[in-house]
């Protein structure tokens, strides 16, 4: 039994059994940089909103939760966080302020603030109402580019009685991706490992297997019948992915803040999701190089369509975007706020000849698109059952490259409209 001591003599007695024992021993770890990853349904994001709130309402810590997108957070970290509160029966003792996203408590005035990467300017000027950011929490944090995870370390300063913590929770999702070469490499991590206990590093390796509190019978049964290999391996057991066979190879990652200006030949592309996120690409094509740049993108869970009709003018105005045509209904939604939008043609054959088109591209992709970089490690082909290609894709992260074909679909002539 813990007992979180408040101001105005409250006490909470908050019972061993609310969480998940792997976690247990981190409630109160003060490493400076602790990374939380591994399988789906693991309980590692519950755990974390376990420990904010109870940093939180001991009024030790005020916290700032990252997300690449902020348009994400209201569905993600945001809910959950309102969720624990409401589990601890804690609701008087916060005021949750879901415009702002900032959630204060009524009784030390610490806070929690939520922002995305997708404005610096915003992160820089954070500053709580008592004290200094003491944590930041970067959820998903294999969205964020290198840069960017540097830049946030800069964030933690000031002084505080408490020590500072800078932490990273995600899925792993392919060994070549930066948070495994900066992180993993130096200490030589194995699948087999499960904790790496460092004077100023703590990683910890979860599955399914170590949340008994909060997973459903469902997650279990699709998390143990999962088919792909690959995402049985990261999803599953929560390895670091070794990547079959990749749609597209055809790519590299280069800075590209300084030809920006010289672009003149914009394409932007719309892939609207469901259940999947919302995928935004913006790129440049030089027709004589065959190559295209790839420099900004955005994208956001179940969005609604005034906050990405915001997010895409504030990035093309009126250009022309070309769209996913499953959706017309968010579509003309989209176009009477004042976006211009037009819908892809598609048709029998018309994605395998757009993945063709591409594929005989050389494609750049700015380091700021790491929702792009991390989906062209991970676009696969489907293999037969002799782990052989065929000439159909796995239906999963392939949404930012979806958008990107939709963009290109004036280039490929006038097979567009008649497929074969």
């Amino acid at each position: 039994m813990r007992k979180l001591a408040k101001q105005s003599k409250i006490v909470l007695k908050i019972s061993s059994d609310i969480y998940n024992e792997t976690y247990v021993p981190y409630l109160q770890d003060e490493r400076y940089l602790q990374i939380f990853f591994g399988g789906s349904s693991s309980g590692k994001t519950v755990f974390l909103t376990q420990r904010c709130i109870e940093d939180i309402i001991s009024g030790q810590r005020n916290y700032l939760i990252i997300r690449k997108v902020a348009n994400s957070l209201t569905s993600s970290v945001f809910n959950e966080i309102c969720k624990t509160i409401i589990r601890y029966k804690l609701s008087n003792f916060f005021h949750i302020n879901k415009q702002t996203l900032i959630i204060t408590c009524k009784t030390n005035s610490k806070q929690i603030i939520f922002k995305g990467l997708d404005d610096q300017e915003k992160i820089k000027g954070v500053s709580p109402i008592n004290g200094v950011i003491t944590d930041i929490w970067g959820e998903e944090a294999t969205e964020f580019d290198r840069e960017s995870f540097f830049q946030l370390k800069k964030r933690l300063r000031g002084q505080s009685s408490v020590s500072k913590r800078l932490t990273l929770s995600f899925n792993p999702i392919y060994k070549t991706h930066w948070i495994y070469k900066e992180f993993f490499t130096s200490i030589h991590w194995k699948d087999s490992d499960k904790i790496y206990d460092g004077k100023d590093l703590l990683i910890l390796k979860t599955t399914y297997n170590d949340n008994r509190k909060f997973l459903e019978s469902d997650d279990i049964y699709n998390l143990e019948n999962e088919k792909d290999p690959y995402f049985k391996e990261v999803y599953t057991y929560g390895n670091w992915g070794i990547l079959g066979k990749a749609v597209f190879t055809n790519w590299k990652i280069m800075d590209l803040r300084l030809l920006v200006k010289k672009f003149d030949n914009i394409k932007n592309g719309l892939d609207f999701g469901f259940t999947a996120p919302t995928a935004f690409i913006r790129s440049h094509y030089d027709k004589e190089a065959e190559t295209i740049y790839i420099f900004k993108e955005w994208s956001a869970k179940q969005a609604q369509d005034t906050a990405t009709f915001k997010a895409l003018y504030s990035i093309c105005k009126r250009e022309v975007i070309t769209a996913d045509s499953n959706d017309p209904k968010t579509r003309e939604s989209l176009v009477a706020m004042g976006l211009n939008i037009i819908p892809a043609v598609k048709g029998k054959g018309s994605k395998n000849f757009g993945i063709k088109w591409l594929q005989g591209k050389k494609i750049i992709i700015d380091p700021t698109c790491q929702g792009m970089i991390n989906e062209a490690y991970t676009y696969q082909w489907k293999l037969d059952k002799n782990g052989d290609v065929t000439e159909e894709t796995i239906k999963k992260n392939d949404h930012f490259w979806s958008a990107l074909r939709y963009s290109y679909e004036s280039e490929f002539g006038e097979r567009v409209y008649s497929w074969a």
